[in-house]
């Protein structure tokens, strides 16, 4: 009986040896990616004090590329998760608030984190959608640096983020993509196009605001990469899709109040109530080009 109490010890504890093996080896790989540096090169950037300036900035942030979906109002820094197994996940204070980074943002800071995913201190930032940012016109990214770096101060201290077991796991497995800028690297892909009802600005527009993230790269749908469980498949947004059998003014009043035609309300993540916030014209240019969009089978092709 003995011997067998002694095998059993030894295999419980040779296990429990493996298990924190592999849990430093998880956290330990994941270290070293979120300590890496990035050499970006600094793009200079005008602030402007130009009302209609500021006001676009605004409006990008606010109703286009969703900044304060994480940031919060005013920008003043938000908790997105806050519980196992995932940990805590915080976007900072971006105003001159108490815990706000207002301080630190240069102009140059803010691009390069809006473009290429890589903060203050050269290390990646963690789920920044730079991915969707790096697109963003020089026009454009000029009108959200001057807003940002305008903003009124809130008051906001934060606990800094820190990731438990799961998604860094999730990471070195290539199944949650937190650090963008590993990807992006020093490329260079802002876009350059005219504010205007057209398909080029609405493919334009279909980048920054996010819509490839959860739709796929061809828009064709699927399951969403790194999504929750319960958010299911994103729909086929090509004219193979339910969206071919839509009129123009079916698509506008969806996402301006986050029902289908047929009835059924517009599910998370899809992020209805910033995009209703778009201007008519920006809408029609999105129309205009998921229109131009060849049909392709469901399923992120």
């Amino acid at each position: 009986m003995r011997v067998w109490l002694k095998r059993i010890g030894y295999v419980f504890g040779a296990v429990v040896a493996l298990v924190v093996i592999a849990v430093s080896a998880v956290y330990g790989m994941s270290e070293m990616r979120f300590r890496r540096t990035y050499s970006v090169p600094m793009a200079t950037v005008a602030v402007s004090d130009d009302s209609a300036t500021l006001a676009r900035g605004q409006h990008i942030t606010t109703a286009i590329s969703g900044c304060t979906e994480c940031h919060g109002q005013g920008l003043g820094g938000g908790v997105m998760v806050d519980a196992a197994p995932l940990g805590r996940l915080v976007a900072p204070n971006l105003t001159p608030g108490d815990g706000g980074l207002g301080a630190i943002l240069t102009p140059e800071i803010i691009e390069r984190a809006l473009r290429h995913g890589v903060g203050p201190d050269g290390r990646a930032l963690r789920v920044m959608p730079a991915q969707d940012f790096q697109y963003m016109s020089d026009e454009d990214t000029r009108a959200v640096v001057s807003y940002v770096r305008h903003l009124a101060p809130v008051n906001n201290v934060l606990a800094p983020t820190n990731l438990m077991l799961l998604p860094r796991a999730l990471m070195l497995a290539n199944k949650m993509p937190l650090l963008p800028a590993e990807e992006i690297g020093e490329s260079q892909k802002s876009m350059s196009v005219p504010f205007g009802p057209t398909v080029e600005y609405g493919d334009y527009l279909s980048l920054i605001s996010g819509c490839r993230g959860c739709h796929g790269p061809q828009l064709s749908g699927g399951k969403i990469a790194a999504g929750d469980p319960s958010w299911g498949p994103a729909v086929n947004l090509t004219r193979a899709g339910n969206l071919g059998k839509w009129t123009e003014a079916e698509f506008v009043k969806t996402i301006r109040t986050g029902v289908r035609p047929d009835g059924i309300a517009l599910k998370s993540p899809m992020p209805w109530k910033r995009l209703r916030n778009m201007t008519d014209d920006e809408l029609h240019a999105i129309w205009l080009y998921l229109q131009s969009v060849p049909p392709r089978a469901f399923g992120n092709h």
